[in-house]
């Protein structure tokens, strides 16, 4: 399971490190000391990008703006098939879903909590692991 430093967390939920800090102190999701350093589980960091994303938007409206191609996040969920699979990354505000063969997930060991990359070119998305 892939853990991250609280400054790690902080540029995956594209914020400062002393917001993040003030989010852990408030329990808004859990964190661990190792030595001098706080850590936050991967799934434990995912599950809060999901409920922080569904928090920012409710009540607002989605930006008028052409997205970017490179969108950094975490997997929030991974669902194999026999021979296909669908893995969803919380990227910021985004919720961006990737079909791909399970050999390739397999391959890059996505799991929930890991950093990803999702890189879009027109309909295709492709799932890079950092």
């Amino acid at each position: 399971m892939e853990s991250y430093t609280i400054g790690q967390a902080a540029r995956l939920l594209g914020v400062s490190v002393d917001t993040a800090r003030r989010w852990a102190d408030a329990e808004r999701f859990p964190t661990r000391r190792e030595g001098t350093r706080r850590m936050v589980d991967g799934p434990d960091l995912a599950a809060f990008c999901v409920r922080a994303a569904q928090e920012a938007a409710e009540g607002e409206e989605a930006p008028h703006t052409s997205a970017r191609n490179a969108f950094p996040g975490i997997v929030t969920a991974v669902k194999l098939g026999t021979v296909d699979a669908q893995v969803e990354i919380q990227a910021g505000p985004h919720r961006i879903v990737s079909l791909l063969t399970r050999e390739a997930v397999e391959e890059l060991g996505l799991e929930v909590g890991a950093r990803a990359v999702a890189r879009v070119k027109s309909t295709s998305v492709f799932i890079d692991r950092v």
